[in-house]
């Protein structure tokens, strides 16, 4: 920062000691400008206008504050002290977007189709050039040096390449942030995102569908994006990155998980999509936080990717989620929230801009955060899914091959506002948790998982977080966090490893008959359906033959005992 600004009152005192003025050209002739390491490595790189643009490199999160409060409509400060921002249009991920440049090193790797779209090399690099032609336009941009991955051995120095402050606060606070000792010896990164999200893909591009576009390049580790303004797309790259270099580089498995540990350093793992629970269920004031969504897991243990925590803002209250309320503070990002004009008081309940209203905030800012953010093997894995059927039990315990077949499924539905254009819950499949941030295809890491618990002895669970009754368009509602909180009190004590278990049908999930602080019948769907016998038959049924019909592309790389751990119609 100190480097920033130096170069930044140079700049200054060259346009005051400007040489040579004449009546026919007054600015005179500019001296010799020095600039900084990150100045003459962004120009040699990516050809940014270091004379024309100023570079805010590294800048404290006050600056940052002021900048986005002077110069990007929509940002305000809120009562509690964190900064609301406006993504613009794209108030969520666009999966459908995403793309990856097919060259020779990555290719043969890559899981190409729906969720890996390709790009070609010379497209890439006509994305690329339009992105940084747009970053030259501006009168400022943000630049950040942050690492991904806690475990020294494995973390990867990313640079952001941004023209929003919020865009810079963001990955800020997601990725972890250096010490001053280390800025210095930051050097190149490895990994660079250009972030110029405000200006439109060209839609008649060859392999473009539409204005946006996030690509990444393997080869060169790039990411560009183009056309959306959602900060969580820059997130989720990192994200995908992590995916792809653990598994090529290291044989590492990289999962889509929260992950805590309790006093006896026994660590449990969340698996789970978005809207099903993985950071509010990780946020347990009896454990310490390792982190709330991305960690690999490695010969030593877990490690988290990320420096700060996503959290989904609908409906907060200290009373539901108090570690989660009370970090919504300074330093925090609050994205697309509704506040009062006069008290800047945010109204949690208020969907006015969308359903996907998100706070990202330090890690450190959950008081039993443990950091450096490392825990040993897992003790516990559990798989976490939002049954909007409600169908599904609230807790099963699963051996060896049911893990992998739920593991493998990544049932869940998706919520409103987790995506463009999801306005109500839709049942859905995602490969391991994770399918759009997968890069490579999913029995890579099915194998490696069974790999590892089988090697750590692991216990594993499906813990449904959705709804009971009816389901959700039927006006059933989700099961009560304090019981979800009950079910996990309950494994992480050994409780329900003791419990007798009974067998669900159809599913053939293990289920238990009592948990402490759970009303046994909540623990049996068939006797919490607010309906017939008859149409919770027909509905549990038409989920079994969902799952059927979505494993068939999977079957035939898997084993028997695995086929056999699925539904029976």
């Amino acid at each position: 920062m100190v480097k920033k600004n130096l170069s930044t009152v140079r700049k200054n005192a060259a346009i005051m000691l400007a040489v040579n003025k004449t009546q026919l050209h007054p600015q005179g002739v500019q001296p010799v400008i020095e600039h900084t390491e990150i100045e003459e490595q962004l120009h040699d790189t990516a050809h940014i206008d270091y004379d024309r643009v100023s570079i805010q490199s590294n800048a404290s999160v006050a600056a940052l504050y002021e900048e986005a409060l002077v110069y990007e409509r929509g940002s305000a400060i809120t009562s509690t002290g964190a900064i609301a921002t406006s993504s613009g249009s794209k108030t969520g991920r666009s999966p459908r977007d995403k793309r990856i440049v097919d060259e020779p090193a990555s290719s043969d790797q890559i899981w190409w189709g729906p969720v890996n779209k390709k790009i070609s090399p010379e497209v890439w690099l006509i994305n690329r050039e339009r992105a940084i032609d747009y970053l030259n336009t501006r009168s400022r941009i943000y630049v950040f040096d942050g690492f991904a991955g806690w475990d020294p051995r494995y973390r990867i120095k990313v640079r952001v390449v941004c023209a929003r402050a919020y865009h810079c606060l963001f990955m800020r606070t997601m990725l972890i942030r250096p010490t001053q000792e280390e800025l210095a010896e930051y050097g190149k990164p490895d990994f660079t995102i250009y972030n110029a999200g405000a200006f439109p893909a060209n839609r008649y591009t060859t392999g473009m569908t539409s204005s946006t576009s996030v690509a990444i390049n393997f080869a060169d580790m790039e990411m560009v994006i183009l056309g959306t303004e959602y900060a969580g797309e820059m997130k989720k790259s990192v994200f995908t990155l992590m995916f792809y270099l653990m598994a090529t580089k290291h044989k590492h498995l990289t999962l889509h998980s929260s992950a805590n540990e309790g006093e006896k350093g026994d660590v449990s793992l969340f698996f789970g999509l978005s809207g099903t629970g993985k950071t509010t269920l990780s946020a347990d004031p009896h454990r310490s936080l390792i982190g709330d969504d991305e960690h690999v897991w490695t010969d030593t243990g877990v490690f988290n990717v990320e420096g700060g925590c996503y959290a989904k803002c609908i409906g907060l209250t200290e009373e539901k989620e108090p570690e989660i309320y009370r970090a919504i503070k300074f330093g925090s990002v609050l994205e697309n929230v509704v506040f009062d004009s006069t008290t800047r008081v945010v109204d949690y309940e208020d969907i006015s801009l969308t359903e996907n209203t998100r706070c990202a905030y330090p890690l450190e800012y959950i008081p039993n955060a443990k950091i450096p953010s490392l825990g040993g093997h897992p003790k516990n894995i559990i798989l976490l899914t939002c049954d909007a059927r409600g169908v599904l039990p609230p807790v099963s315990k699963l051996d060896t091959a049911t893990v992998q077949y739920h593991f493998i499924t990544g049932y869940t539905s998706k919520t409103p506002g987790t995506e463009e254009g999801i306005t109500e819950p839709i049942s859905t499949f995602s490969a391991c948790f994770a399918q759009p941030f997968l890069p490579m295809h999913p029995m890579v890491y099915a194998d490696m998982l069974a790999n590892k618990l089988k090697t750590h002895g692991t216990d594993a669970w499906l813990v449904n977080t959705g709804w009971v009754g009816r389901g959700a368009v039927q006006g059933g509602s989700r099961c009560p966090l304090k019981y979800t909180r009950a079910i996990l009190d309950a494994i992480h004590s050994g409780a329900l490893s003791k419990a007798a278990y009974v067998n669900f049908p159809v599913f053939n999930l293990a289920i238990p008959k009592a948990c402490p602080g759970v009303p046994d019948k909540l623990l049996d769907p068939s006797r919490m359906w607010e309906g017939s016998a008859a149409s919770f038959h027909d509905e549990i049924k038409q989920l079994a033959g969902l799952f059927d019909e979505n494993f068939q592309k999977y079957s035939d790389q898997v084993t028997e005992e695995v086929r056999r751990a699925g539904p029976k119609l």
